[in-house]
């Protein structure tokens, strides 16, 4: 069975006629491929990657801030884009995945502020 048939059989409540009379058409949802929803979600792990790796380079400054900016990104990610769109960055609500992502960016930004930078 094909998407379209499937999102036939989903809209469908039972009681429409056999013969076709009075049938309805669903409107027709574009969708986005998998590969291509998963695009936002490698570009916050890339960068979340560039993170980690400047901190393991002894940037204890800038590496969260970099972390940071990952996840202020994914927020906006969240935000701006549909929910078919998102791919793994949908997790719960909307607004819980806002309120927490922007929560610990905050919190990263603070404690890149605060940390003291290790002389070499």
């Amino acid at each position: 069975m094909n998407d379209a048939e499937q999102a036939e059989v989903a809209g469908s409540d039972g009681n429409t006629p056999d013969d076709g009379a009075g049938e309805r058409k669903a409107p027709v949802r574009r969708t986005v491929p998998y590969w291509l929803s998963q695009v936002p979600y490698a570009l916050v792990l890339s960068t979340l990657a560039a993170g980690i790796v400047v901190v393991a380079a002894a940037y204890f400054k800038r590496g969260p801030a970099i972390i940071a900016g990952a996840l202020l990104l994914a927020a906006t990610f969240r935000l701006v884009l549909p929910k078919d769109w998102i791919g793994l960055l949908a997790v719960r609500r909307r607004w819980v995945d806002l309120l927490t992502l922007v929560t610990l960016a905050v919190l990263l930004i603070v404690l890149a502020w605060v940390a003291p930078q290790l002389s070499s």
